[in-house]
């Protein structure tokens, strides 16, 4: 007689936390997923910065007035003339480099053609469309590499080191700097204006929330008057009242203006939460246990407003990215040579109605939207996963 068949027991379904919820959501998000690669792929720039320009002078501000505004594509023969070796050593410094880039190791001049004629090096001037004629530029070998010797050994190596093709895959400036440099450099600045803007606003808007939606009564009237105060100021009026305050103008100076402007709307969100929160059982059990008020804010009540905060932060970094460009754009924000988005806008504004006004002016300004734009579009993502009633799909 065959032996009863005995069925197997249910295997339990995974015990899944929240968290893994909120990034599937996340991850099924495909315009959420392309503004988070954007973004990825922006901060790589900005973190490599100098490293990875064709301009690696500081804030690529290597200017050749002789190719000023030419086209994207342009390309030109550059004539390196030797300059003292010290700028080569503090060039060779790579943590330098890489923070703030490294001064020019030649003089640059723009050629239409070269010959040797015995020790010397007849060069044509590069001549734009409908600029003047030049008369040709004569140096000595021996100026151009720097050192002596023969005069054949001389021309081998000036073939070799000081006469190079560069390509201006976006075209030049009004000053004659490479556009492509000066635009991936921008992102250092939009980046980190963001970063420090979000880091302020979240320091300030979460303390002083939390002590207004925690503690309630006259301390939450007297803030919750000095939130309404500061939101109704235009930011751009405070960022200017900061900007005389701090007695100058520039990156560091914008970076905690931008910052200082942006809290309120972090602390109306933290406050909103806590009035509702402060009422749970958790709260009541923790009061009942003795806990300090510290503790209970820290370890039990914050840690609930992490999705809202990740939320806000996303939306406050585009803000303050909008609102650095508009400053820089009015000349209240980031100075001249830092190649500032809004500073880039600006100054092809200020040609539009020429051939070069178009691109210097739309570049930088497409940069700015899709940087934006991604922020958003992972902003309005993060909110749909952390919404329990967005379908898996």
């Amino acid at each position: 007689m065959a032996a009863p068949t005995v069925a197997a027991a249910p295997t339990a379904a995974p015990v899944r936390t929240p968290g893994y919820y909120v990034r599937r959501r996340l991850l099924r998000n495909q315009p959420a997923m392309a503004g988070a690669l954007f973004i990825a792929l922006c901060a790589l720039v900005a973190i490599l910065g100098y490293l990875v320009l064709p301009d690696s002078t500081p804030d690529a501000n290597n200017s050749l007035v002789q190719l000023q505004k030419q086209p994207p594509g342009f390309r030109a023969t550059i004539l390196r003339l030797a300059m003292p070796d010290s700028a080569g050593e503090e060039a060779g410094n790579l943590g330098r480099r890489w923070l703030g880039g490294s001064p020019a190791q030649f003089a640059e001049v723009p050629i239409g053609g070269w010959h040797v004629v015995g020790d010397t090096l007849v060069a044509q001037p590069f001549q734009a469309p409908g600029a003047l004629p030049e008369a040709e530029r004569r140096y000595a070998l021996s100026q151009v590499t720097g050192h002596a010797g023969p005069a054949a050994a001389l021309r081998a190596e000036i073939e070799q080191n000081h006469l190079v093709q560069r390509t201006y895959w976006l075209g030049t400036d009004k000053a004659g700097r490479d556009e492509l440099s000066r635009l991936l450099l921008g992102t250092r600045i939009s980046l980190g204006i963001g970063l420090v803007a979000v880091l302020i606003s979240l320091a300030i808007g979460v303390a002083v929330g939390a002590i207004a939606g925690y503690a309630g009564g006259w301390l939450d009237s007297l803030l919750l008057g000095v939130m309404t105060v500061v939101w109704s100021i235009p930011g751009i009026m405070l960022v200017i009242a900061i900007s005389l305050a701090f007695g100058s103008k520039g990156v560091w100076t914008s970076f905690v203006a931008v910052g200082l402007t942006m809290w309120v709307d972090v602390a109306r969100v933290v406050r909103g939460q806590l009035l509702s929160l402060r009422e749970k059982t958790f709260v009541e059990a923790g009061r009942v246990l003795g806990l300090p008020t510290s503790r209970l804010l820290v370890r039990h009540l914050l840690p609930n407003l992490l999705g809202p905060l990740i939320v806000i932060a996303t939306s406050n970094f585009a803000a303050a990215i909008l609102l650095e460009a508009g400053l820089s754009f009015l000349g209240l924000g980031v100075q001249p040579p830092a190649p500032s988005w809004g500073l880039m806008v600006n100054e092809g504004f200020q040609l539009l109605g020429t051939q070069a006004g178009l691109w210097l002016t739309l570049l930088p300004g497409a940069a700015i939207s899709l940087l934006v734009l991604s922020f958003n579009l992972l902003g309005n993502g993060l909110r749909d996963a952390y919404d329990p009633k967005t379908p898996l799909q």
